[in-house]
């Protein structure tokens, strides 16, 4: 691990001078590259650091100890610096194994969110709507941007499906592990009998990518236009403005009818099409290597329950990891760091059990 430690900070070193060099600095795309390489590399660089000085300052107290002579205050001092520096190692030694884990390429990416209705009709629409509301309002917090890329809306309010990109620095690996059904429990307003339904909601999350990291063969597609249409069936656009998208390869079929513009429509369903081929190819790739399988806390699986939402009891569980919480108001008004940071710990101390398997 050392050894590696050592070429990640000689590496660190020398991307530090190439980002003063002129002809990078005029070269944009090397330039972003090694900046994104040198952030990235940061936090595992000063974290070494800080084990080296804790090393070194435990060596000293070690030698200071072995000293003869040594008076009752000096000793009382190293002894302290030898215990503080031990435990700090102990520690670092633990976050570096954590920082050495091999990170998801996809985790500083933006992402586009699917959120269908699924069982339970009207009730399963509107806990979309109140899923959308939950994922937008953390974002807001975070100070990402938002943008709508395709909404299903229901004549109550809700959605039978809507698709939505969300932009910031580390969207998609604060929110990977949002994929699943989330299973909702509640009182119908529809309900006069005062019954608890159980309804569900699918959550898709793909992560953005560009044209450029992606290309999809013209030849491969098949584009038909439409009349978009609103809650109800009423045509909300006389023109032919909304588009649908399918990759003939594959199958997969996107729609955008969100905006005025075939045009725009056309840009939107690319968007959403290039992100799940994309987000498919790598699924595909994952399920080849068997230890990334083990260490996978549900980041993918459309089918798996995730998460229950528990109205009468305000209760939130999420069936992965065991966790379950009262807060169910303040989780659906996009306070979901509690949630995110217990699943990215399960998710980290997984693939650290399977990395000693292996080692």
């Amino acid at each position: 691990m050392f050894e590696k430690l050592k070429l990640t900070e000689d590496r660190y070193e020398e991307i530090s001078g190439k980002l003063t060099d002129i002809e990078v600095i005029s070269d944009n795309k090397l330039y972003a590259s090694l900046m994104k390489e040198f952030k990235n590399l940061t936090p595992v660089v000063e974290k070494y650091r800080d084990y080296c000085k804790a090393l070194k300052n435990f060596d000293e107290a070690k030698e200071m100890l072995s000293e003869a002579g040594l008076d009752r205050e000096m000793k009382e001092l190293a002894q302290s610096e030898h215990d503080e520096s031990k435990e700090a190692i102990e520690k670092i030694g633990e976050e570096l194994k954590i920082l050495l884990l091999p990170k998801d390429p996809d985790d500083d990416r933006n992402v586009i969110i699917e959120i269908r209705g699924g069982a339970g009709g009207e009730e399963a629409s509107l806990f979309a709507n109140s899923l959308y509301r939950m994922y937008t309002m953390f974002a807001e917090a975070k100070r990402w941007k938002t943008e709508v890329l395709n909404a299903n809306e229901t004549e109550l309010g809700g959605f039978k499906e809507i698709s939505f990109l969300i932009s910031g620095e580390g969207a998609y690996s604060r929110l990977k592990f949002e994929s699943g059904v989330h299973r909702v429990q509640r009182v119908p307003e529809t309900e006069s009998q005062g019954r608890v339904h159980t309804s569900t909601v699918t959550v898709a999350v793909l992560p953005e990518v560009d044209d450029v990291e992606f290309e999809i063969n013209p030849s491969d597609l098949k584009i038909d236009v439409f009349r978009a249409s609103g809650a109800g069936g009423q045509h909300i656009n006389k023109t032919e403005s909304a588009v649908r998208i399918t990759h003939l390869p594959t199958g997969v079929v996107v729609e955008c009818q969100d905006e005025r513009s075939q045009h725009k429509n056309k840009d939107k369903a690319m968007k959403i099409l290039s992100s799940k081929l994309y987000d498919a190819l790598q699924q595909e790739q994952n399920d080849k290597i068997a230890s990334e399988r083990k260490s996978q806390v549900g980041t993918g699986n459309r089918s798996e329950r995730i998460r229950t939402y528990n109205f009468p009891e305000s209760r939130i569980t999420d069936h992965r990891i065991g966790l379950t919480i009262y807060r169910l108001e303040q989780v659906l008004n996009g306070n979901l760091d509690e949630v995110i940071d217990a699943l990215a710990t399960a998710d980290q101390a997984a693939k650290l059990s399977a990395q000693s398997e292996l080692s």
